[in-house]
């Protein structure tokens, strides 16, 4: 959380964060390198795509009315306390690394059976393993018929194909190419047609599209910006 005298300091009503409700003269700057001003909420620290989905999975979903088992993978810190509260859903955290993740695992090698969630969320993940193929396997293999889930990840709409390259390592010019040091891809279009090949429905979501701009500029949210909504 960011310190409560800067978050009393940028108290206002220009900007709103629709994860709490909270308003805000200014968000804060974000970004490796380049930062990008005005997406970092003071407040639960979502970015854009933090936002979106909130609004995404409150507004289109059942997430939050339906007795749901979820999987959600790396949790976002600005989630992770709101969905445990949820008595709704039976709610369970996955990581390979992470301290607070309630199993430790890899995507690529899940400890769970078939068939197992009714919702899985896996955003910002898969742009971090080498086999991403093997990654959507395990999620197609462990999501339920008639399941649903969200898998956001950086992607370049401009690019057609998924571009990676191993034989660059320097740390520098990988954060320029890939976004971060630590991405091994920046995804184009063909992300889409990737999941619809391991089995997934696809659903490409522009859900800026159908709000209207002045919730685009309160709650300060990247135009255009597409959820990858799978179903199996």
């Amino acid at each position: 959380m960011a310190s409560p005298i800067l978050t009393l300091f940028l108290r206002g009503n220009t900007f709103t964060d629709p994860i709490d409700g909270k308003g805000f003269k200014s968000f804060l700057p974000y970004g490796y390198g380049n930062q990008r001003n005005n997406v970092l909420s003071p407040s639960t620290l979502s970015l854009e795509r933090h936002r979106l989905l909130w609004l995404y999975l409150n507004n289109e979903t059942n997430f939050f009315s339906e007795k749901l088992k979820v999987l959600h993978f790396a949790p976002e810190q600005c989630f992770l306390k709101r969905f445990r509260k949820l008595k709704n859903l039976e709610y369970t955290t996955t990581d390979l690394l992470s301290p607070i993740a309630d199993v430790k695992a890899d995507i690529c090698d899940l400890p769970f059976e078939d068939n197992s969630y009714d919702v899985i969320l896996c955003n910002h993940v898969l742009e971090h393993i080498p086999d991403d193929t093997k990654a959507m396997q395990e999620l197609y293999r462990v999501m339920k018929p008639g399941g649903y889930g969200i898998f956001q990840i950086p992607q370049d709409l401009k690019r057609a194909e998924t571009f990676e390259d191993d034989s660059i390592t320097d740390r520098e010019k990988r954060a320029k190419i890939f976004g971060q040091y630590d991405h091994v891809r920046i995804y184009g279009r063909d992300y889409f047609d990737k999941l619809r090949s391991i089995g997934f429905k696809v659903d490409e979501v522009d859900y800026t599209a159908k709000l209207p701009k002045e919730d685009i500029e309160k709650y300060c949210l990247a135009k255009g910006e597409i959820i990858p909504v799978v179903y199996k």
